[in-house]
Order: C-alpha cells, then sequence, then structure tokens
C-alpha cells in the first residue's frame, strides 16, 4: 500500500480545486436544469405524448441535451480559466467557496441557494411543458413561425383536417424528418427575414415526408371502401340561376387484395402495384411518362406521343396518396365551387337575378387588397340589387368566401395551386387517364379513361329528374348540350371560374 499523504500543516489552508469557481458553479447548476428538463421531457414521451409531437423529441433528444452539454462546457471552461489565473499567480488558493454550518451566515447563505434551486428546477419544469405544449399547438406553426403562410393557414381551418396538428403531417415523429425538414427550410428563413420569399409559395412541398410515414397513421389505405356516393349542387350562369345537381357513385374500392377486390381509384395504393412518372413542370401537372409495374412484375411504359425517349432517373417520382390528394388541408375554393354552396345553403339568394354569374365576375377580378377586394364587391352587389336584408346577407357570403380563399397580397387563391382530386376544374385524373397516353410499342391507351370508369351517375338535372336514380348508370348529359360530342375533358373549359349558360 502507498505510504498516506503528510497531513497539512497546522496554519496552512488546504489549495482549493480548480473547480471550485463561481463559472463553473453557474454551469453545474445550469446543467442540472438541463438534466431536469431532461428526465422530464423523456418522462412525457415514454408516456406517449412524443407519437402526437414530434418536435417533443427535439426537445428532449435535442435541445436539452444541448444545454446540458453546453453547462458542462461551462463548468469545465471554468476550471480551465481557474487553473489559467492559478499558473499565473493572479487567484488565490485559499479557499473561496466553502460552506461552514456553524456560522450562521453560511446557513442562511446554504437555505438561500436551496430554495433557489428549487425555484430554478420547478420554473425549469413548467417552462419545459409550457414549450411543448406551445409546439404542440397550430398557431406556433401557423402564426409564429411561418406568418408568411397566412393563407395556407386560413385554408387548413376549413378543411377536413383542422383538428390535426401541423407537424404532424408536415415532420411526422422522430427527430430525424424535423432536421431535413428545418434543414432545407434554412433558405426559407432567410427569405422570410429579407422579405424576398415568392408570391404565391411554391407548391408542391419537395422535403415532404412520405405519406406511408404520416397520412397512414390515420388512413388505412388498405381498407375496401367499395363506392362512396357523392352529389354535386350546382346552379347554371343563367338569369334565373337554374339548379343542376348530380348524383354519382365514385369507385373508390380498394388495395388490399386480403379485404377485396383490387380495384378502383385505389388500386393506385395497392402494395402489389408500382406506379413512377415524370412530369415536365413543377408542380407535377404535366405528366408526359407513366411506368405501372403489376403484381406479376409486368412493366408497361405509357407516353404521350410527343415526349421520346427516357426521363432523367432522378426526376423520376414514385407515386404516392399526396399525388392525388395534393390539397387535403389547404384547398382554395374556385369561384365556382364557392358560390354553388353559398347558394346551396341559402347564404347567397338564388332568386336574385343572375347573381351566380354577377358573383363570380366579382369574385376573379384583380385586386390588390382583400380590403380594397371586398369593398368593391360590396359596392358593386348594392348597386345592382339594392340594400334589403338579403342582399346584405349576400354581400356578408361574398366577402367572407373572399377572405377565405383569395389572398391578393400573395398572389395566392385556387388557380394557383391546382386540386388533383376529381377532374373538373384542373386536369387531376386526367394528367394520366386523358386517352392521350400509349403504350410503349403499340396503339393501347391507358386504362381508365372513360367516364364509366371511375365513377357511376344515378340522377342528373333538376327537380324530378333526381327522383329518376338508375343504379345501372346513366350517360353524362352536360347542361350546354351543345358541346357534347366534341371530345373535350372537363378541364379544357372549366377552370374553376368558367361557367354553364
Amino acid at each position: 500500500m502507498s505510504d498516506p499523504s503528510p497531513p497539512t500543516p497546522a496554519g496552512t489552508a488546504r489549495p482549493q480545486s480548480v473547480w471550485q469557481n463561481w463559472i463553473t458553479l453557474a454551469g453545474v447548476i445550469e446543467a442540472a436544469g438541463s438534466l431536469f428538463a431532461f428526465l422530464l421531457l423523456f418522462a412525457l414521451d415514454l408516456m406517449g405524448r412524443g407519437a402526437r409531437n414530434p418536435y417533443l423529441g427535439i426537445l428532449c433528444y435535442v435541445v436539452a441535451p444541448g444545454f446540458l452539454f453546453f453547462g458542462a462546457a461551462v463548468a469545465v471552461a471554468g476550471a480551465w480559466h481557474e487553473n489559467r489565473q492559478r499558473t499565473r499567480g493572479q487567484a488565490p488558493v485559499a479557499p473561496r467557496l466553502a460552506i461552514d454550518l456553524s456560522r450562521p451566515r453560511d446557513r442562511s447563505i446554504l437555505l438561500w441557494f436551496t430554495l433557489g434551486g428549487s425555484t430554478f428546477l420547478l420554473l425549469t419544469a413548467i417552462g419545459s411543458y409550457q414549450t411543448f405544449a406551445y409546439t404542440e399547438s397550430n398557431q406556433f406553426c401557423g402564426e409564429v413561425c411561418h406568418g408568411v403562410m397566412g393563407p395556407e393557414y386560413t385554408a387548413y381551418h376549413r378543411s377536413n383536417h383542422a383538428r390535426v396538428g401541423c407537424v404532424e403531417c408536415h415532420v411526422g415523429s422522430g427527430p430525424a424528418w424535423y432536421f431535413k425538414a428545418k434543414v432545407t427550410g434554412v433558405h426559407q428563413l432567410l427569405d422570410i427575414t429579407t422579405g424576398q420569399y415568392p408570391r404565391p409559395i411554391p407548391s408542391p412541398v419537395r422535403s415532404l415526408r412520405p405519406a406511408s410515414e404520416t397520412c397512414e397513421h390515420c388512413h388505412w389505405p388498405q381498407k375496401n371502401s367499395g363506392s362512396i356516393e357523392h352529389i354535386s349542387h350546382r346552379f347554371l350562369a343563367d338569369k334565373t340561376n337554374t339548379p343542376y345537381t348530380t348524383r354519382l357513385l365514385v369507385h373508390v374500392v380498394g388495395g388490399d387484395p386480403a379485404n377485396g377486390p383490387v380495384a378502383g381509384i385505389h388500386w393506385h395504393v395497392s402494395a402489389s402495384n408500382r406506379v413512377e412518372y415524370y412530369a415536365t413542370d413543377p408542380q407535377r401537372q404535366v405528366i408526359v411518362w407513366v411506368r405501372k409495374t403489376d403484381s406479376a412484375g409486368a412493366v408497361t411504359t405509357y407516353r404521350t406521343p410527343d415526349f421520346k425517349g427516357d426521363p432523367d432517373p432522378e426526376k423520376v417520382r414514385l407515386m404516392d396518396c399526396i399525388d392525388c390528394h395534393n390539397r387535403p388541408s389547404h384547398r382554395y375554393e374556385s369561384p365556382n365551387d364557392a358560390v354553388d354552396e353559398a347558394m346551396y345553403l341559402g347564404r347567397i339568394d338564388p332568386a336574385l337575378p343572375q347573381v351566380k354569374r354577377t358573383v363570380v365576375d366579382l369574385l376573379t377580378k384583380t385586386y390588390a387588397t382583400q380590403d380594397a377586394a371586398t369593398a368593391s364587391m360590396s359596392a358593386a352587389l348594392r348597386a345592382r340589387y339594392g340594400d334589403a336584408p338579403r342582399v346584405l346577407q349576400a354581400v356578408a357570403a361574398v366577402e367572407a368566401i373572399y377572405r377565405s380563399n383569395f389572398f391578393p397580397e400573395m398572389k395566392a387563391d385556387w388557380s394557383k395551386y391546382p386540386d388533383n382530386i376529381g377532374h373538373l376544374d384542373s386536369a387531376g385524373c386526367f394528367r394520366c387517364h386523358d386517352g392521350k397516353h400509349l403504350a410503349d410499342g403499340g396503339a393501347k391507351k391507358m386504362p381508365a379513361t372513360e367516364c364509366d370508369s371511375c365513377h357511376t351517375l344515378l340522377a342528373q338535372g333538376a327537380g324530378a329528374e333526381l327522383s329518376r336514380v338508375a343504379p345501372e348508370g346513366l350517360p353524362f348529359r352536360h347542361p350546354s348540350t351543345d358541346i357534347e360530342g366534341m371530345g373535350l375533358l372537363c378541364a379544357d373549359c372549366h377552370n374553376g371560374k368558367n361557367q354553364e349558360n
């Protein structure tokens, strides 16, 4: 055994450790608070709260440890500074941090230090949880961090996902995708800071997480949904605003053979089918090349007649739910859709002569701001229809439509963000199923190009016509019969503002 250390001579103070200094003490306190915050957030994560809030993983596994390591670094820096001072002979070696409980002053200091430390830990706990709770809020995404996303935030509140947190779709769980989303958005932060962001905000989001890792946490794509009835209430743009309704069955069906036939629209989500495509435009609206691989491994390539060769493999996209459901939470209603809905619900009185055409024309004019638009539309409607209560109600409805769907300051409206569900106001399904995509080596068209491929029309028209339901399906009859037989697609004429006469 080694010899014991010689006793310290009487009257000689033992040199204080370099770790005993105020800088190190401050670092230790900061690290202790961070450790406490980490343990609290870790407990919340274990209780399953992290599954609902992806930001919890960041707070727990990135932010709190970051402050912990920072506190440790401060403690080490304090010890290094103390040692450096002593080496230069600029610091005393007598103890400066010593507590003697026999002295009333030291007991008082210890008491206040204990109370202060407990208060600090309590505030750390409250602050950590409040931070966690605030990052759960949609206000955090829609107003604080992304004030420029006002149009998207407004549309979100009107969507079916208004109670789903923004981060659940845009980030998902776990820190990895949080970092990916934020790293790719660094330039956006700079643009917002300098006010040089694009107007409108580009869509789609290039770094969006696959739907299989976000949407499918709630939605079950393998479920067989069968055929779903859809009723569309419309009004023609004639003098009497003639109602025109269509009832049809949309063949959603399913994509899992274990739950029914792999058919219908959700054929595309079957795990046994793989669809890849190449679009020539940033919004993925002009699709010129499609490659389909079926459950047997057979590969078929379709292309438009004017596209030759093969696309860049880096630009070929694997079809995802979001390619059709591209506006699930941020849909801007077209003028036609919004006015038809308001008229059907009685917010705009259909008895007002030619009100459908009048309001749609007003909505599609160019305005500098929302305030200028609502003032101009209000004046125009009152000048034409007067100030009767039903007119004032219509004015309020039109102003609400505009403020919810048109954002001239950001140049954002339905025309800038095509909705790929359906094929009325934009190409949607007809981006591929337009009859122009032909298989390589022949004239075989891509399947599902006929009207009854995805839906069965049960009834159409108004009044007694709607009571005569045809389960076997009816041929579609356009209100303007003079365009039938011209071979046009819906989106060739309809663009959200063109109206039936």
